[in-house]
């Protein structure tokens, strides 16, 4: 009456599959390596020369090699930029802090506060400013 399944169930457990599992950790390095990298093209398009070197260290720890350098010029204003950055920084000292890398997360700290005070020096961030 019913013919019978010739294939595997697409609900066979995951633990019998054939592909590379990641553990937490490594999906964390690699999650913590990619905001970095982001934040590090930033900041390097800011012209914050020993920043970048900074974060490029932490780059290079995490992924086992030294990161791309080219800052692509967006042409952003500047406070566009450092909101940009603030906003990577604090993703990656979420990150940072959920994978316990001290490291990481007092220069991602330490960045949210230089893009902090560089907004507060520029008036023109405000809303409604000329």
């Amino acid at each position: 009456m019913y013919e019978p399944i010739r294939t595997k169930s697409v609900h066979t457990p995951a633990d019998h599959a054939d592909f590379p599992h990641r553990t937490r950790e490594e999906e964390l390095d690699i999650q913590l390596a990619g905001h970095l990298a982001a934040l590090l093209a930033v900041t390097d398009e800011l012209g914050l020369c020993e920043a970048g070197d900074r974060i490029a260290e932490q780059v290079a720890r995490l992924r086992g090699t030294p990161p791309a350098r080219h800052a692509g010029l967006s042409e952003a204003p500047a406070p566009a930029l450092h909101r940009r950055a603030h906003a990577l920084a604090g993703r990656t000292l979420v990150v940072a802090a959920s994978r316990a890398d001290t490291a990481v997360a007092i220069l991602s700290a330490e960045r949210m506060d230089a893009h902090t005070a560089a907004l507060s020096a520029d008036p023109s961030h405000l809303v409604g400013a000329l």
